[in-house]
């Protein structure tokens, strides 16, 4: 198993200058309070222009560390066909694309007017790196095991488009494949959602900024069923501070560094007056009413032992396996690995267990996907 924690492909030793792992220190009284507001969590953020910069910087090391990540085999598949589409629930108006991975027999589809499955995806990265294509190595299960189409969702990154835009986002690409699902041979009473890391929160927020959503429209949308959610390692609790998820952490020498998380946070809760208790951000501050209403009846969970969200991920899976919620949930605590331990940019071969936990998830999916 990898022995340092990843991010999109870029290994991020937590070290000091020295060479040496870095000590965490203990948290004060004060970090141990709830966080409200995004100034709570970031204080005196550093210039959005800054931001954007360093952003490009950890963007363009992402992309080597994938470029690497993808040379090991057997190659990840590459996608069919793009669609790039408006968004219609942010206020910040723009553009998202979607990258449609297809299953054998697609290309078919004309003569036998066959609907597949999808699973839509969300890639990793603090909301602020990442691209499209990372998890395509998850995409091959999900094509060969499910036999659905996978859809890798390109949306916006902070700090250009900070929160919400990124949840809301992902729920324009589910409001589109419920519209034009058919058009594209997807059938829209089959859907799950799957995410990495903040990808995984992703995952679970936008189902529930989705069914929000919906309470607003005029006109129904067709028939649909979210079946699932497959979520990884995500973030579910921004009121909890970074030094307090440290310090909890069984092995705080593997977590991912300040300066690091610093940036992610500070490009995404903007502006300082953000509540870091919006369900759409912290989906653990959701109501248990909101929950049971919002998240599809199946939940799949991964957490990493060696992860700071580890604690959160594991209770928030327990919350919604328990009453009043009641949902399906099946959840694994990944032994001695750390976050993101299956983007490892190793050009020999996948990251250790990945395989088999990719395949497991999309055995689980699979069996949702089965009956009408």
């Amino acid at each position: 198993m990898s022995k340092i924690p990843t991010v999109d492909g870029i290994p991020i030793p937590n070290i000091n200058l020295t060479g040496t792992p870095a000590q965490t220190p203990q948290p004060t009284e004060e970090d141990k309070k709830p966080l409200e507001t995004a100034k709570d969590a970031v204080g005196s953020p550093p210039s959005r222009t800054w931001l954007k910069i360093s952003a490009n910087w950890w963007r363009s090391l992402q992309y080597i560390g994938m470029s690497l990540h993808f040379l090991a085999n057997p190659k990840p598949p590459s996608p069919a066909f793009t669609h790039t589409i408006p968004s219609t629930i942010s206020d910040k108006k723009g553009n998202l694309t979607l990258h449609f991975y297809t299953p054998e027999g697609y290309d078919k589809r004309k003569k036998t007017n066959q609907l597949f499955p999808a699973v839509i995806n969300f890639h990793g990265g603090g909301f602020t790196i990442g691209a499209p294509t990372d998890d395509a190595r998850f995409a091959r299960f999900v094509l060969e095991e499910c036999k659905a189409v996978y859809v890798s969702v390109e949306y916006r990154l902070s700090p250009e488009y900070p929160f919400p835009v990124a949840v809301q986002d992902g729920a324009d690409a589910l409001l589109y494949l419920i519209r034009h699902g058919p058009e594209l041979y997807i059938d829209p009473h089959k859907l799950a959602t799957s995410g990495f890391s903040a990808g995984g929160n992703i995952a679970i927020t936008s189902t529930i900024c989705l069914s929000e959503h919906l309470k607003t429209l005029s006109a129904p949308v067709p028939p649909h069923n979210i079946r699932a959610i497959a979520t990884w390692y995500p973030i579910c609790d921004y009121t909890e501070s970074r030094e307090v998820k440290r310090a909890r952490c069984v092995r705080p020498d593997q977590t991912l560094p300040a300066n690091l998380t610093s940036l992610f946070d500070a490009s995404y809760l903007y502006p300082s007056g953000v509540s870091l208790a919006s369900p759409i951000l912290s989906p653990t501050k959701a109501s248990d009413t909101l929950l049971k209403e919002a998240i599809p009846e199946t939940v799949i969970f991964y957490t990493c032992e060696w992860d700071m969200l580890q604690y959160e991920g594991e209770e928030l899976a327990k919350r919604l396996g328990r009453a009043p919620i009641n949902k399906t949930v099946k959840h694994k605590m990944i032994p001695g690995v750390p976050h993101a331990w299956d983007k490892s940019p190793d050009p020999t071969k996948p990251a250790a267990g990945s395989e088999e936990l990719y395949k497991e998830c999309c055995v689980y999916l699979k069996e949702v996907f089965k009956g009408n």
